[in-house]
């Protein structure tokens, strides 16, 4: 089993950045991918943005975009999403969720708030 855990939420103001942290622990080896998501109140959860752990590569989600940076440390096991010039329509749980090589992610986070005051 891989466990996910998130940090880094908050209340912040609009125009602020965040670093939201992902810490992958258990059976990792396997892992193929590691990605971001956020439901925000009253909306279905939506993907923000993966990358790949061995090429690095990364896939963005085309709204949000351009504010938004997904990053991983492997010595870590850990992935980062940097948010910049944070929005209130950026409030939402955020989670984090890996691929264990199953072709979907299938182990999640109990998520992180960020609520962005105006």
């Amino acid at each position: 089993q891989v466990q996910v855990v998130e940090s880094g939420g908050g209340l912040v103001q609009a125009g602020d950045s965040l670093r939201l942290s992902c810490a992958a622990s258990g059976r990792t080896f396997g892992s193929v991918a590691m990605g971001w998501f956020r439901q925000a109140p009253g909306k279905e959860r939506e993907f923000v943005a993966s990358i790949a752990l061995t090429t690095g590569n990364t896939y963005y989600a085309d709204s949000p975009k351009g504010r938004f940076t997904i990053s991983r440390n492997n010595a870590k096991n850990t992935v980062y999403l940097q948010i910049n010039n944070l929005k209130p329509e950026d409030t939402a749980v955020y989670y984090c969720a890996a691929n264990s090589g199953s072709g979907r992610f299938d182990h999640w986070g109990q998520g992180t708030q960020v609520t962005v005051s105006s």
